[in-house]
């Protein structure tokens, strides 16, 4: 019997962080210059364009375009991953690639990437270079997020035959050929095709060659080709709704107010966190050996440097971190602690610098694979947050969990089937509530509907549930983990992968607070190793248990 679809909503907004674009522009005194790039020299900024009302507006504004070609990407895509799970951002930069806007349901990492990713193609393709038409793509781990399975895109938008802006789109893909997404996998070249920055489309010519490449080397190219080409909509539906006010605003003036006031409000936030040097040390579950996470938290004047040096080394296994990734969370981590409500783009956050040695677990050499890289990157959060507890108690979070995920693929009464499930954990208690049970944090990821789940690969769900007594105990308790139960339909065999994180390695708690209970994956009742590929067969049943959040404060 069937139990307990409804009791998992989809978490609300307020429980997602900083995905959002934070609420209203405040007037922090004199402007400070924005830069160029996250870390580069700053430039002089442009003085007295908008009073306060006029710059709320024209914010909102911006907001608006981002989310409805948002909503554009959404209702023309084909994976669960976009319309269900919600792993996708739009982003508008301007025409040097720095970031905006972004889209308020997206994943709130991709502020930190996808801006570097657009620089990176005019690496290659300069902006003298560009044509109207042009659609440019990649997923170089190196250059986009972290992992090929996300395929980033931009395209150059043009006022008066000047590059201004970009709209760029980033997507968790359906399918990238290779092995199933896993923890296990060795290298990058077992994990699917590698796209190196093309043009997807040339001067409003689509490259065809690239087309069937992608097509080939796929297990469900309509759905790929498809996510991509609702990437390209996306891109299209945010150039038209920018048209209007580019003839209408000084749009690098705008700009440059935006990203000032954000750095200023940034730095002003920070440098009421008292100077000094902050640690935390974490360890993962890991493989052979716990994988260490060492973070050193720098304060001083109005910055903040977060020095991952001492971590553990880059392992043979897909749970490595590129710097691009390293950054875009440390970063969310400073921004959702010390200044949530404003406004995400790079002038938020231009006081934050990162560095981890080469050849770490948080800057691998080349060809490190890194498709489970959250399990790893997601606990630079509760890190640095754990970290400048001692500073500020009153904000901190007791560890929880990030996202687990079951892959499976194969073939069903004649047709291919790749389709991903993202299952949410509970996270870490504060002074001032308890945990929150099966929320995604802080990937932003939605919990997977059973519907859609079941309705795209052949096998059911029994059970989804909240594990009630998976968090940790203490004045307020960590959130719940989720239980949850399928069983195989399927008459020929289907291969599935699984993500785990917290099987092992408990999230502890804070401020006397007890740890929450560890995960657990079972194959018709017997522990498996979820760094495994398997293969499941009609009637096979899989439990994936995910770990509940630790508790705060001494019971």
């Amino acid at each position: 019997m069937r139990t307990k679809r409804a009791g998992l909503a989809r978490p609300s907004p307020e429980g997602r962080g900083v995905g959002g674009q934070g609420r209203r522009f405040a007037d922090h005194g004199p402007r400070r210059p924005s830069g160029i790039g996250i870390r580069a020299d700053a430039r002089p900024a442009r003085e007295g364009k908008f009073d306060p009302i006029a710059l709320e507006i024209q914010w909102k504004r911006l907001v608006a375009m981002v989310d409805e070609a948002s909503t554009a990407f959404i209702r023309t895509s084909f994976s669960l991953l976009v319309r269900e799970a919600n792993d996708f951002a739009v982003v508008l930069t301007d025409g040097e690639g720095r970031s905006l806007a972004q889209s308020t349901m997206s994943i709130a990492s991709f502020i930190g990437s996808l801006p570097a990713t657009v620089k990176h193609f005019l690496n290659v393709f300069p902006a003298h270079t560009l044509k109207p038409g042009d659609v440019m793509i990649t997923n170089d781990p190196w250059m986009g997020t972290g992992h090929i399975h996300d395929v980033s895109i931009a395209m150059p938008i043009f006022h008066q035959r000047r590059i201004v802006a970009f709209a760029a789109v980033v997507s968790h893909m359906p399918d990238i050929g290779g092995r199933l997404r896993n923890a296990g996998v060795r290298e990058l070249y077992e994990e699917g095709l590698q796209i190196p920055r093309l043009k997807l489309i040339d001067n409003g010519t689509p490259n065809k060659t690239l087309l069937d490449l992608i097509a080939q080397n796929v297990r469900v190219p309509e759905m790929t080709l498809g996510d991509i080409w609702a990437q390209v909509a996306a891109c299209k539906m945010l150039e038209e709704r920018l048209q209007p006010l580019l003839r209408e605003t000084d749009f690098a003036a705008l700009g440059d107010e935006i990203r000032g006031r954000c750095e200023a409000a940034m730095r002003k936030a920070i440098r009421a966190v008292p100077d000094g040097e902050y640690h935390a040390r974490l360890e993962h579950d890991g493989f052979e050996e716990p994988i260490v996470i060492n973070c050193t938290v720098r304060v001083k004047g109005g910055r903040i440097a977060i020095d991952y040096s001492g971590s553990s080394d880059q392992v043979p296994r897909a749970v490595n971190v590129v710097p691009i990734y390293c950054f875009a969370y440390s970063a969310y981590a400073v921004k959702a602690m010390l200044c949530p409500d404003v406004p995400n783009n790079e002038g938020s956050f231009q006081p934050i610098s990162t560095f981890a040695p080469l050849g770490s677990i948080f800057n691998p050499r080349f060809p490190a694979a890194s498709g489970g890289r959250g399990m790893i990157g997601h606990m630079m959060v509760p890190a640095i947050m754990m970290a400048l507890a001692k500073a500020l108690p009153e904000r901190a979070v007791a560890e929880g969990s990030s996202n687990s995920s079951i892959t499976v693929a194969g073939e069903h009464q004649g047709r291919a089937y790749s389709s991903i499930c993202f299952m949410n954990a509970g996270q870490g208690a504060t002074r001032d509530r308890e945990g929150y049970s099966v929320l995604s944090f802080p990937s932003n990821l939605g919990n997977s509907p059973i519907e859609v789940f079941e309705q795209q690969a052949p096998l059911i769900v029994i059970e989804r549930s909240i594990r009630r007594d998976s968090g940790g105990e203490g004045m307020h308790r960590g959130g719940g983990g989720l239980h949850f139960e399928i069983e195989v339909t399927a008459d020929k065999p289907m291969i599935a992968s699984m993500i785990m994180t917290r099987f092992r390695s408990a999230p502890k708690g804070i401020l006397g607070g007890g740890p929450g209970k560890v995960g657990a994956l079972t194959l018709n009742g017997e522990p498996i190793d979820p760094a495994d590929h398997w293969v499941l067969r009609k009637g096979d049943r899989v439990v994936m248990e995910t770990a509940g959040g630790g508790g705060c404060g001494s019971t």
